[in-house]
């Protein structure tokens, strides 16, 4: 019997793998494909091909830490997202190319030399084999009480696996369509798990190599957008190499699933890109992802979806089921960057944490006395501590990344500050939440008094201040902020728009505080 299997191998499975490798704790990863990466998927370069990503190809280093410290963990090379240049706009089929000016469209976004796909391998390298089991198909699962019998196609390890603790790194929508469960989970989860989009998984992704980057010589960034009922790709971007010696062009397909069978796509997207570009740009290979037509990765629920939709915040996909042996993962169930990278390694530092603490408790269930207790408001409280010193830390730069955020989104003149003091304390908020990870052992005979654990109110107590403290740093900003050179009444907010703010993060507290809250009730009472 294994102590953990983890069902997935894209990113999150894999980073989970390598958290737990250390432990002493006997861990396999079973992947369906014969490849790992899941959505993590690069073309290698060949002859004028650069290869690239067909699947996510960009991070944020100043907004993905996690991805970023990954990446410079293991060595690889990354360069700048090509931005410069002017951006183009086509609005209707007969309409000529419009300039979008000279904006840079990926906001600081950088590439990895080689693909994302360095990351899958540099995860995988440094595993041993064995660990990783691909091929490997579930179709069930069966809890016994003390483990969980996982049925699958075919494993190395025979069709059936038993392991104390299971995680399924999968898209939600997947599970809930592909997977038996027995007993039945509860009827909120499975409806939480239909409602979470798999982010970009009915989506059409391709590469086009070029001859010459003749949209550079033209001044072009390459970015354009085509919006029109005919449009083929709707968003392009230049996927040259770092040097920018191996010209290419990247785009996402507009046409919905059931359409683009009919499509012979490469001759309409290199005529598409001969209207914004010229005719003296020669495609001379092409490279094409449909993942609404990988069973893998998109559930019918998304095929059906005319367009994609941003998983919000699930906090149910982040409970343990079962007395903890059923855990979820993958990028979707994370509370802040859901569908991204950053998100599916978020999730997997969430459930190494969750499945260390089991496995030292050994999933008792009996009631704590006193002293454990303590001990174990202690530990939550560790939990929140770096969230909190992080956010304090960095408290007026992420101020100012949501004042920019406010700006450049629609009815940017309205309430700036305090639509920027949301976010802002919306970001500790989540990341207190995603930090905060409870079995169901911890909270067993926590006394609950009218709803509310004993638990509650010394962990909200970390957080005192905080609201203060970011007021105050808005404020003190606000006075000599260019950004706000043409709102002079976000410079010193009036009294009324000071407690209407007040009355707004007040809100955003007591929101905070029941989910937090509903965290430490055992699942009965929950």
């Amino acid at each position: 019997m294994h102590d953990i299997a983890i069902v997935g191998g894209g990113l999150c499975g894999l980073a989970l793998l390598r958290l737990l490798s250390g432990s002493g704790l006997d861990v396999v990863l079973f992947e369906a494909r014969a490849r790992l990466g899941g959505r993590v998927l690069s073309v290698p370069a060949r002859g004028g091909h650069p290869g690239g990503d067909l699947g996510p190809g960009w991070y944020w280093p100043d907004t993905q830490p996690l991805l970023n410290g990954l990446i410079t963990e293991l060595g690889l090379r990354t360069f700048a997202q090509h931005d410069q240049g002017i951006s183009l706009y086509v609005g209707g089929p007969d309409q000529p190319p419009a300039s979008l000016g000279e904006r840079p469209v990926h906001d600081g976004a950088r590439r990895i030399d080689g693909g994302m796909g360095r990351i899958i391998e540099g995860l995988a390298h440094a595993l041993p084999p064995a660990r990783l089991q691909t091929g490997c198909r579930l179709h069930r699962l069966r809890d016994h009480g003390d483990h969980v019998e996982l049925g699958f196609t075919d494993t190395a390890f025979g069709r059936t696996v038993r392991a104390r603790h299971v995680v399924l790194a999968l898209p939600p929508r997947l599970i809930d369509e592909t997977l038996a469960f027995e007993p039945a989970l509860p009827a909120e989860l499975r409806a939480a798990m239909r409602d979470t989009p798999t982010w970009m998984a009915a989506q059409a992704k391709l590469l086009a190599a070029c001859e010459q980057p003749v949209w550079r010589v033209f001044g072009c960034s390459g970015n354009a957008f085509v919006r029109h009922a005919q449009a083929v790709v709707g968003e392009v971007f230049d996927a040259c190499d770092a040097a920018g010696t191996r010209a290419a062009l990247g785009g996402f397909v507009t046409p919905p699933a059931a359409l683009r069978r009919q499509i012979d796509l490469p001759a309409a997207v290199i005529g598409e890109f001969a209207k914004l570009f010229g005719p003296t740009l020669r495609c001379t290979d092409f490279a094409l992802q449909d993942w609404a037509a990988e069973s893998l990765t998109c559930s019918r629920r998304d095929r059906e979806q005319a367009e994609s939709v941003h998983p919000g915040d699930a906090p149910l996909l982040r409970l343990p089921y079962w007395g903890g042996r059923l855990l979820f993962g993958g990028s979707e169930t994370a509370a802040r960057h859901a569908g991204y990278l950053e998100g599916a390694l978020l999730a997997a530092a969430r459930l190494a944490g969750e499945l260390g603490r089991l496995a030292m408790t050994g999933n008792a269930a009996q009631a704590a006395p006193a002293a454990e207790r303590e001990a174990t408001l202690e530990r939550l409280r560790a939990c929140l501590q770096a969230p909190i010193a992080d956010w304090r830390a960095g408290l007026l730069a992420e101020y100012r990344r949501q004042l920019h955020v406010v700006l450049s989104g629609p009815h940017g003149g309205a309430a700036i500050t305090q639509r920027a003091l949301l976010g802002t304390v919306g970001t500790l908020y989540a990341a207190a939440l995603d930090a905060l990870v409870v079995s169901e052992a911890q909270v067993q005979g926590v006394a609950i008094e009218r709803g509310r654990s004993a638990l509650t109110p010394p962990l909200l107590a970390c957080f005192e201040g905080c609201n203060d403290a970011l007021i105050a740093t808005a404020l003190e900003f606000n006075r000599g902020s260019c950004a706000l050179s043409n709102f002079p009444q976000e410079h010193r907010p009036s009294a009324e728009t000071l407690h209407a703010i007040r009355l707004d993060l007040a809100a955003a507290w007591r929101e905070f505080a029941l989910t937090l809250n509903a965290r430490l009730l055992p699942r009965s009472v929950a």
